[in-house]
Parts: C-alpha cells; sequence; structure tokens
C-alpha cells in the first residue's frame, strides 16, 4: 500500500518562514542589545523575570520555527 505524500500549502510555508524569521530576529536582537539586557537583568529584586520571560520566548518561537521545519521535511511526532 503506497503511503500518500503530503500536500503542503503556501500558507504552511509561510509559516515556516515566519517563525523562522521570528526566530532569526529574536537572536539577533539579543545579539545586538547584550549589554542593555544584562544590565536590566542583573540589578536585582524581581528583575529576575526578565530573564524567564526571555527564555520563555524563545522557546515557543524556536520551538514553532523546528515544528514547522520538521514538518516540512515530512517527519511526525508519535501520537
Amino acid at each position: 500500500m503506497a503511503h500518500p505524500t503530503p500536500t503542503h500549502s503556501t500558507t504552511s510555508y509561510f509559516k515556516l518562514i515566519a517563525w523562522g524569521g521570528a526566530s532569526l530576529t529574536m537572536y539577533a536582537f539579543l545579539l545586538f542589545f547584550e549589554q542593555p539586557i544584562l544590565a536590566l537583568t542583573s540589578q536585582g529584586k524581581w528583575f529576575f523575570i526578565f530573564p524567564v520571560l526571555i527564555a520563555f520566548a524563545f522557546s515557543i518561537v524556536h520551538g514553532n520555527f523546528t515544528a514547522e521545519f520538521w514538518e516540512r521535511l515530512g517527519f511526525r511526532a508519535n501520537k
């Protein structure tokens, strides 16, 4: 029995490019604004929340990009 080949719409490729662009933008932002971000996050008190929020945002954006990337290559997670 032959397996059907997945058809990918233009929207799915747009999602891949959008998540990839967002991920790249976040990494560039982190690289170019390293010193102000370090100054903000090293002040103590409740400023510890900023690195946690940054890591959470990176996790969401990069995770979605990675999921779309592997989906376009045809790999799917076991359910």
